[in-house]
């Protein structure tokens, strides 16, 4: 590999360490706003885009040890943030589901990012942001599988 380009690959990690950092500080801002955990609020997000969960599909999801997502789902449910609703399609399991009103409270909080990335997202072309959703993608799986790798023990 080049200088040139192990420099590049350097640079795209310390972008995205930077990145990472200042997302996180971002969420604990907004689940401090809610008095929500960090971990609380992203779950609460996972339900947010994927709709209602069984613990079992929020576990995978998150990539956090079943007992540790049963404790969260009940700080949740004790917070108004999320309900428990029998399964549509079987009883033995429950689905937690968002609280509506809870969502709608916390959007304007992301106004000013949306519109910002909006605005950045108008000075790359169509192909760069191509390249730019490809790399989210796999950094997102890669973030994902290293949860689940020191969640369960497999460093």
């Amino acid at each position: 590999m080049s200088s040139e380009r192990v420099e590049l690959v350097e640079r795209i990690l310390g972008g995205s360490r930077a990145l990472s950092t200042e997302t996180v500080m971002f969420h604990v801002a907004i689940a401090e706003q809610g008095g929500l955990s960090a971990v609380e609020s992203k779950v609460a997000d996972y339900l947010a885009r994927f709709g209602p969960q069984t613990p079992k599909a929020l576990s995978q999801l998150s990539g956090l040890a079943p007992a540790s997502i049963t404790a969260l789902i009940d700080r949740l449910v004790g917070k108004g943030v999320v309900t428990r609703k029998p399964h549509p399609e079987d009883r033995r399991k429950v689905l937690i589901e968002i609280d509506g009103a809870m969502m709608a409270a916390a959007a304007p909080m992301w106004d000013h990012l949306v519109k910002r990335v909006r605005e950045v997202c108008e000075g790359y072309t169509d192909g760069e942001l191509e390249t730019v959703l490809r790399f989210l993608a796999d950094a997102t799986a890669i973030t994902h599988e290293s949860t689940e790798m020191i969640t369960h023990g497999n460093r």
